[in-house]
């Protein structure tokens, strides 16, 4: 059964964030607001919150969840290398709208799917994101929809979608702004976009003068404060 809880009120909210943390710890699903949009997330470190959270989406191992983080040090943790542009990167933007793709670390016991050594990281600009982040650690988000449907951008256009698939929903209002993240992928010598969105390159130039900029990828489903791009799993790692 779940449960829902209006974070505008303290109360509420604290209550709320402190059912989602025991949900994260018990292995179950919660839905939490960002600056982009809904995400549908749990423990990343438990492969069975992992799997589910595929299953309530409808997607499969080929498009594993990018992993929203509550600080920098959380993310380092994650990397094998922040690389050449990584910390100049996460100083000018993070928290904000901008996921990176690195490599990770190879010792971490953890089954995201299918991301070839690669893991998408980001930090959300959203308080309610990021009290629940500090307090659980890293987690699998991505956006919370059911594969092929818009993404939510109310609590309870996910709720519609995911039902008792999710333990916790953490209502925190309309997003602000349904814009996707932008992916760029750190795992090469030159930084690659993997997704427009969000930051504008223009911005990201400012710190990082050559991007590679491919053509158009395929479209990904709703891709949100925690979605990636299907590659951001195989080739690049996900994305948020």
């Amino acid at each position: 059964m779940s449960a829902r809880y209006d974070c505008a009120d303290a109360q509420q909210r604290e209550a709320g964030i402190a059912a989602a943390v025991t949900a994260v710890q018990h292995g179950g699903l919660v839905v939490l607001p960002t600056d982009t949009v809904y995400g549908i997330g749990g423990d990343a470190f438990t492969a069975s919150s992992v799997t589910a959270l595929l299953a309530a989406k409808g997607r499969g191992r080929n498009m594993p969840p990018p992993v929203l983080v509550g600080s920098v040090r959380a993310a380092a943790a994650l990397t094998e290398s922040l690389g050449a542009f990584g910390q100049d990167l996460l100083d000018e933007f993070w928290p904000g709208p901008l996921t990176l793709v690195f490599r990770a670390t190879p010792t971490l016991k953890w089954d995201l799917g299918d991301t070839l050594g690669t893991v998408a990281v980001r930090m959300p600009l959203h308080p309610v994101a990021l009290d629940l982040l500090r307090r659980t650690g890293p987690m699998a988000v991505s956006s919370a929809n059911r594969h092929g449907s818009a993404a939510a951008t109310t609590a309870g256009e996910a709720e519609s979608q995911l039902g008792d698939a999710v333990s916790v929903y953490l209502d925190g209002g309309p997003c602000t702004d349904s814009v996707p993240s932008t992916i760029l992928d750190l795992t090469g010598t030159v930084p690659r976009m993997l997704r427009a969105g969000a930051l504008s390159i223009d911005r990201i130039r400012k710190v990082v003068p050559v991007i590679d900029l491919p053509g158009p990828p395929p479209e990904a489903d709703g891709m949100n404060p925690a979605e990636p791009h299907p590659l951001a799993g195989g080739d690049a790692g996900p994305g948020s």
